[in-house]
C-alpha cells in the first residue's frame, strides 16, 4: 500500500483529500502545518508528499527545498499561489505537479496515480547478505530467518536510510525518535546503533557508519 504524507492546513479540504484519497487504497497521513510534516518525515517511508504552499507556520517552498535535499520523494504542490513565478518556483524546486486550486479531485487523484506509477520508491534494499524490507519492518537474514525490528530500532534505521547519503547528526536522531520527551540521551542513541549493526551484520560498520563528532550515516554500496 502506498504511504502518503498530506500537508493541508484547511480542514474541510484537508478532511475531503484524506478520505478520496484513502478510498483509492492509499495510506494517508494528514498534517496541517510545517512543523507536523516535518515531524512526520522521519517517522514512516513515504511514497508521495502532497503539500499546500501557504502553511500556517511556514512556507510548503521550504518544506519542499529540505524534503528535496535529503531525499528523492516525490511532491505534488496543491496551492492557490498559482503565478506563474509560484509554478516555476515549484518546478525548480524539483515538484512532480503544481495543481493550482480550485481544482477537480479526479484530476488530482489522477495525477497522483501517475506520479507514483512513475516514481516507484523501493522498499527493499539488499544489504550485508540480508535484505530489509521497510513494509513489513523486517530483516531477512541469510538463512532466510526474518527478524523484525522493535519500533526505535525500526525508525533509526528507516531515517538513516531516508537521508542517506546525508550524515544524520545524534541531535537530529533524538527529535526525530523522542521529539519532546528529552530523557534519552546520546548513548542511547549508540546502543540502537549496536543493536541494528548486530542485526545486519555490520560488524566492521562500514553499512552504518560511525563520522565522529556528528552522527551516523547509511552506506547501501558495501557490497
Amino acid at each position: 500500500m502506498k504511504r502518503l504524507l498530506l500537508v493541508e492546513d484547511d480542514r474541510s479540504l484537508g478532511a475531503t483529500l484524506h478520505e478520496r484519497l484513502a478510498r483509492e487504497g492509499y495510506s494517508v497521513q494528514w498534517v496541517e502545518t510545517r512543523a507536523a510534516a516535518l515531524n512526520a518525515l522521519p517517522q514512516f517511508w513515504w511514497d508521495l508528499v502532497i503539500l499546500d504552499v501557504g502553511l500556517p507556520d511556514g512556507s510548503g517552498f521550504e518544506l519542499a527545498r529540505h524534503i528535496k535535499s535529503q531525499s528523492v520523494l516525490p511532491i505534488v504542490f496543491i496551492t492557490a499561489w498559482s503565478s506563474a513565478e509560484n509554478r516555476l518556483e515549484g518546478f525548480e524546486l524539483g515538484a512532480e505537479e503544481f495543481i493550482p486550486k480550485p481544482f477537480h479531485l479526479r484530476e488530482l487523484l489522477l495525477r497522483v496515480k501517475h506520479v507514483l506509477d512513475n516514481h516507484p520508491v523501493h522498499q527493499q534494499l539488499q544489504c550485508n547478505g540480508r535484505s530489509i524490507e521497510l513494509d513489513t519492518r523486517s530483516i531477512v537474514q541469510p538463512d532466510g530467518q526474518r527478524e523484525y525490528l522493535p519500533t526505535r530500532e525500526f525508525q533509526l534505521l528507516q531515517l538513516l536510510i531516508v537521508a542517506a547519503p546525508r550524515v544524520v547528526s545524534r541531535d537530529e536522531i533524538l527529535d526525530a525518535l523522542w521529539g519532546e520527551d528529552k530523557s534519552p540521551n546520546t548513548r542511547t542513541i549508540d546502543n540502537l546503533i549496536v543493536r541494528l549493526r548486530q542485526t545486519l551484520g555490520d560488524g566492521d560498520g562500514a553499512l552504518i557508519r560511525s563520522v565522529r563528532g556528528i552522527g551516523y550515516q547509511f552506506n547501501s554500496q558495501t557490497e
